[in-house]
């Protein structure tokens, strides 16, 4: 179909739209296949594609091609592949190095908190009265309800209510530098 490489790139050159048009749906699927070999990703492909038949019309002035238009498409969108793998491949590398340090620093600060929450938590429990921390504790480390609470303890469930609030009033005001993580 592409005969005359000479004279398609001399018309491209001059910008015969309808002669470059011809060109991109001939080779666009084709290409974006090719490419798709190298990136793995059919939307990655098709603007590698679409990239290199963007800088042909750009730069149409400039064209000299002297293999084949089909050659010079191919070996053009092997070429941008390679550039946007190396892109990819160093930006990926960054983002492993800085999700790592991340990873690392977060980690170390969050085992820091948790170990400062986890002594406030102990202290506010034991500072609490016996009751209210006994109530506290069934509910929530054993995870009973109000009215299963009143009925082990012998109680009125709004004397669980009440000491509920005394315990979490207690917690908040202890842990409100913490509150952010809860």
């Amino acid at each position: 179909m592409f005969e005359d490489n000479h004279n398609i790139t001399k018309q491209i050159r001059e910008g015969n739209l309808k002669e470059f048009e011809r060109v991109f749906k001939e080779f666009y699927p084709q290409l974006c296949l090719y490419a798709l070999r190298f990136v793995k990703t059919k939307d990655l492909a098709e603007e590698i594609v679409q990239n290199l038949f963007c800088q042909i019309w750009e730069n149409r002035k400039d064209l000299n091609i002297h293999t084949s238009i089909k050659a010079y498409l191919y070996r053009s969108t092997y070429h941008n592949a390679l550039q946007v793998l190396r892109k990819m491949g160093s930006h990926n590398k960054y983002k492993e190095y800085l999700k790592y340090q991340y990873n690392e620093n977060e980690s170390s600060t969050n085992k820091l908190e948790e170990k400062e929450i986890n002594k406030i938590v102990q202290q506010t429990l034991s500072s609490l009265p016996q009751r209210c921390e006994t109530i506290f504790k069934m509910s929530r480390f054993e995870g009973l309800k109000y009215q299963e609470i009143a009925q082990k303890l012998s109680i009125s469930i709004k004397t669980v209510e009440a000491n509920m609030g005394k315990a979490l009033k207690a917690f908040r005001h202890n842990l409100k530098d913490y509150i952010c993580f809860f």
